[in-house]
């Protein structure tokens, strides 16, 4: 799946540089702990925007599928976040779902934007 996006501050500026750190199980659920597989981190390009090319994440017992993510802009506070699937049928089952963080299907990609304090 992609994942597009863009990082802008409250006053919806672009937030070029912004820091993105990704993390996610994978198909079936399973986190690697013992290295990085599914973890990485990128920076927003001029404009603010971000691409993460990832398979869908799976379930675990008692979450829906859902991406770990920080953003941060250079020297910022860390925003720490979970990103969840639209339409998902765990969703209104897991205790940490919060349905603004409900990533946005634009055709066959999704897509979210971060705001962070100006």
């Amino acid at each position: 799946m992609r994942l597009t996006g863009q990082v802008v501050d409250s006053n919806c500026r672009p937030i070029s540089g912004a820091l993105l750190d990704f993390w996610q199980c994978d198909d079936k659920g399973h986190y690697d702990n013992q290295g990085y597989r599914l973890r990485g981190h990128q920076y927003a390009n001029s404009k603010g925007e971000f691409m993460l090319e990832t398979l869908v994440p799976g379930e675990y017992p008692g979450r829906t599928p859902h991406f770990h993510v920080k953003v941060q802009r250079r020297n910022g506070p860390v925003l720490t976040t979970q990103l969840y699937l639209p339409d998902h049928p765990r969703n209104a089952r897991d205790f940490l779902f919060d349905p603004r963080l409900i990533i946005v299907s634009r055709g066959a990609d999704f897509h979210f934007q971060f705001v962070l304090p100006a």
